[in-house]
């Protein structure tokens, strides 16, 4: 069974920085291609970023690019989102997902494709 746990957010001024992680089962990392979403009150879901270790990729939505980071500690099967600079349109709730998959190809369909989604962890930008 695919589990995935998100933690780490809080509240921030502009310009200042939070990492989330996304902690995993065992072998979850290496199997699935995994995303981070979030949702703004009101909006859609929109991709942040992605990881496949089948393709050898991190992918990145175009408002995170150049200021956040994906990374993975493999000893502790988590993933790490390193969000730097951020800006009050960063706030919303942000989920770790998977379709499955191994890839990322089609993640930005996976908002109408993933059925499951966690309780997601909240990030808050505002001076």
């Amino acid at each position: 069974q695919v589990q995935l746990v998100e933690s780490g957010g809080g509240s921030v001024q502009p310009g200042g920085s939070l990492r989330l992680s996304c902690e995993a089962r065992p072998f979850t990392l290496d199997y699935y291609g995994i995303a981070w979403f979030r949702q703004a009150p009101g909006k859609e879901r929109e991709g942040v970023s992605c990881y496949s270790k089948h393709e050898g990729k991190t992918y990145y939505g175009d408002s995170v690019k150049d200021r956040f980071t994906l990374s993975r500690d493999s000893v502790k099967e988590t993933l790490y989102l390193q969000m730097d600079n951020l800006k009050p349109e960063d706030t919303g709730t942000y989920y770790c997902v998977t379709d499955r998959s191994a890839s990322c190809i089609d993640w930005d369909r996976w908002p109408s494709t993933v059925r499951t989604w966690g309780q997601g962890t909240q990030v808050t930008v505002s001076s």
